[in-house]
């Protein structure tokens, strides 16, 4: 599978506050491995705190992973673009909120003009998705991001059938994978996921 040494890749982070902390480790894989990883935030992230910890502390945290500035605004996420190209972005969380936004072509966060430059340059955006209403009011929107050309999705499934049939997240220790079968054009399978099942492993 394609390495990503040398590979800028754009993370953006919207504000599932408690998937963070699965995401964290696998920014650190990337970097390990040897990306440029280029940590874009949406504002929910920069300004709420919660029981999951305060917007400034991932902020920090982020960027130590990184050694890379968070973009912090649209003006700031623009040259994302032609300017200075990304060979990739992930945005992981993605939120509910954030995912029917980019399915209707609203780009009003940074984390979304960073994904809208990089379609724009016909280059893979990978989504991990974490919303509790993924297979209610937002579903056609998931399905429309699913069948749109240079969106691929980190495998998936529900977290829990029971308490909250609606929700699906994303299993984002493939995130690695996913990012790096994106870059071939293909999107890593099966993409749909006993998600419920990994704390049992």
């Amino acid at each position: 599978m394609t390495s990503l040494k040398g590979k800028r890749i754009g993370f953006g982070v919207t504000g599932s506050h408690c998937t963070y902390d699965a995401v964290m480790p696998e920014i650190i894989k990337l970097v390990d491995e040897g990306a440029d990883v280029i940590p874009v935030v949406s504002w929910t992230v920069q300004s709420t705190n919660t029981r999951f910890g305060e917007g400034a502390e991932w902020i920090q945290r982020i960027e130590k992973a990184t050694g890379n500035q968070v973009i912090d605004s649209i003006v700031k996420a623009e040259p994302l673009g032609p300017k200075i190209p990304l060979d990739c972005m992930v945005i992981a969380p993605l939120t509910g909120n954030s995912m029917s936004k980019f399915a209707n072509a609203l780009t009003d966060s940074p984390v979304l003009m960073a994904a809208k430059a990089t379609l724009r340059n016909q280059n893979p955006v990978v989504l991990g998705i974490s919303t509790n209403d993924a297979l209610g009011l937002n579903g056609v929107n998931l399905m429309r991001l699913m069948a749109t050309k240079n969106i691929y999705f980190i495998p998936y499934g529900q977290d829990d059938p029971v308490k909250k049939p609606n929700s699906m997240v994303a299993r984002m220790t493939m995130l690695r994978d996913t990012v790096a079968a994106a870059i071939e054009g293909k999107q890593l399978q099966p993409v749909l996921v006993e998600r419920y099942r990994d704390d049992e492993k």
